[in-house]
């Protein structure tokens, strides 16, 4: 356990909207966060105390990092897993979660024979390294199948569903570092943040999750479902956790469908459902926003309190809420980051907003975030859309785009 507290500090690879909320939380603890990240002034600097202003992959600048830090920490899966891992060996200081966990998230056919090895459920898969091999997934998964790219996607990019081999050359191009997943007829998507102290585990409540184009639109806490599958969901996500090594918050995305068990014609909420994995972020999650107001203890804060081996804290949900991403346009051009709107929202009665610190507008990029807390949650569902699609981007030039480097991340 860290007893320097206050007075840590926690160095963290990447400085987007999830760096700069985790910043937030860490500060009433007394613990400062030092970003790694590309994008000069990223949006996690401030409120973090610092900035080191390099690539993800960068090993020079990750020794830098960790000769500031007492544990280091990811909040974006394209940190570099063998630069963390010799620099943490070099520097005696421990990387949460572990550079092997990061390594088995990075890869989505690692990830799914991980997490099915440990008796996990996930959607039958096969791996796809060419034509005849998306052949043979079809005849085994069924067509159409989801196809997946094994590295590099998140917030569904490098996803699609394909009916034929030429359909996804056409979707992909060359068809080599696939994965393969039959495409699950889900009733609706779900997820837990699930968290792994020193020695204890938690799980907040679960989210049901609105999406439109592959990206997260709403979260609506509690989850619109029975309360035996919220049950199943939080045991799913625990399970998540023996599959996975080293201290911090898991983002664990979840279909759920009725059981290919219910064969007695049971039809409406009679029939029986069954929860599946759909991926992991080995960090906080966009559906797990809604903690900052919505329980005692917030994703981030918790995400804190688990890389430095303190206790965790109270996952217990306040009150029923809903959290709504503010997005670019899907066809936006690249533009500066001017938002209008937001006096006209802040006299909804338990609204908070929150705002990135990007500069640049981008196709469908995430720029903050609406949450309303209350008591109905699909009056809270119309409440937080309607106050987020009052706001709106300025028009503008369009600017030199930031370094490539910097993502969103769900």
């Amino acid at each position: 356990m860290m007893e320097r507290v206050p007075g840590a500090t926690v160095g963290v690879v990447g400085g987007g909207q999830l760096g700069r909320m985790f910043a937030e939380a860490a500060s009433p603890l007394g613990v400062d966060v030092v970003a790694l990240d590309p994008t000069p002034d990223c949006p996690a600097v401030p409120p973090a105390a610092d900035q080191i202003v390099a690539d993800f992959d960068d090993r020079a600048a990750v020794r830098d990092l960790a000769e500031r830090a007492d544990v280091l920490t990811y909040e974006i899966e394209l940190a570099d897993p063998d630069a963390l891992e010799s620099v943490a060996a070099d520097f005696d200081v421990e990387v949460h979660p572990t550079p092997d966990t990061l390594r088995t998230i990075q890869d989505k056919l690692v990830q799914n024979r991980a997490l099915a090895d440990a008796g996990v459920p996930v959607p039958d898969f096969e791996a796809v390294d060419g034509s005849d091999d998306l052949r043979a997934a079809f005849d085994s998964l069924g067509t159409p199948l989801m196809l997946k790219r094994r590295t590099g996607g998140y917030d569904g990019r490098g996803n699609a569903p394909v009916a034929s081999v030429e359909a996804a050359r056409e979707e992909f191009g060359d068809l080599d570092g696939f994965v393969a997943e039959e495409l699950v007829d889900f009733e609706r998507e779900l997820s837990v943040i699930a968290v792994r102290g020193d020695g204890e585990t938690a799980t907040f409540p679960v989210a049901e999750n609105v999406h439109k184009a592959e990206v997260l639109r709403e979260s609506v806490v509690p989850a619109r479902t029975s309360e035996s599958v919220r049950e199943q969901a939080a045991a799913v996500a625990e399970k998540v956790l023996g599959a996975l090594d080293g201290r911090g918050v898991f983002g664990v995305e979840l279909f759920e469908r009725v059981s290919s068990r219910d064969t007695d014609g049971a039809s409406g909420d009679s029939r029986e459902r069954e929860v599946l994995v759909n991926e992991i972020a080995p960090r906080p999650h966009n559906s797990g926003h809604y903690t900052i107001e919505g329980c005692y203890t917030s994703q981030f804060e918790q995400y804190a309190r688990a890389v430095l081996g303190l206790p965790l804290g109270d996952t217990t949900l306040r009150a029923p809420t809903v959290m709504a991403n503010v997005l670019a346009e899907p066809d936006a051009e690249t533009r500066p980051a001017e938002l209008d709107g937001v006096p006209g929202i802040l006299d909804e009665p338990r609204l908070a907003f929150h705002w990135y610190g990007k500069r640049e507008v981008r196709a469908l990029r995430k720029l903050g975030h609406v949450t309303v807390v209350g008591d109905d949650r699909d009056d809270l569902l119309d409440r937080a859309r309607d106050a987020r699609d009052a706001l709106f981007f300025r028009e503008g030039t369009e600017t030199a785009s930031e370094p490539a480097g910097h993502s969103t991340q769900s």
